[in-house]
């Protein structure tokens, strides 16, 4: 295989993860489609599982925030989080200081779903047919080149 100049579509770095990105989607599909989320939604609600922004909490993230964990625009995230809110899973509102921000919280709805993650988790990665080390491994490289690309 050349990097330098590719022959087949298989020797694209761009194809590889292509193409193992739409495996991972078919491979969380089942399950998220038994909790009734898209793969997007659900990445979202990770996001806002790893901050517990629940309102008895008094806790929420503003959409820039999770734009830039998720490393994507409004414009990307404004839908999904409409869905979201739509489906009662996530609450929008203005800020107090600010009413341009858009803060978000998770309802009770929202906030139940984060129980089934370790077990969608789990089940991916089964089917992945993968060692934990090896995919810890893969995840980091993958993280280590994508922060090299996103690099000024």
């Amino acid at each position: 295989m050349s990097f330098e100049k590719p022959q087949q579509v298989e020797d694209l770095i761009c194809f590889a993860l292509y193409s193992a990105t739409s495996a991972i989607n078919k491979a969380y599909a089942p399950h998220l489609n038994r909790i009734g989320l898209t793969y997007p939604q659900y990445i979202t609600l990770s996001a806002l599982w790893q901050q517990e922004v629940r309102p008895e909490k008094k806790g929420a993230v503003t959409v820039g925030w999770l734009c830039q964990k998720l490393m994507t625009d409004t414009n990307t995230m404004t839908p999904i989080l409409k869905r979201l809110e739509t489906s009662g899973h996530i609450i929008r509102n203005k800020g107090k200081e600010d009413k341009r921000q858009v803060l978000i919280t998770l309802t009770e709805k929202g906030a139940a779903l984060k129980n089934e993650q370790a077990e969608i988790t789990k089940c991916v990665v089964a089917e992945t047919g993968l060692p934990h080390a090896e995919l810890e491994a893969l995840v980091s490289t993958i993280n280590k080149m994508r922060n090299n690309l996103n690099a000024d």
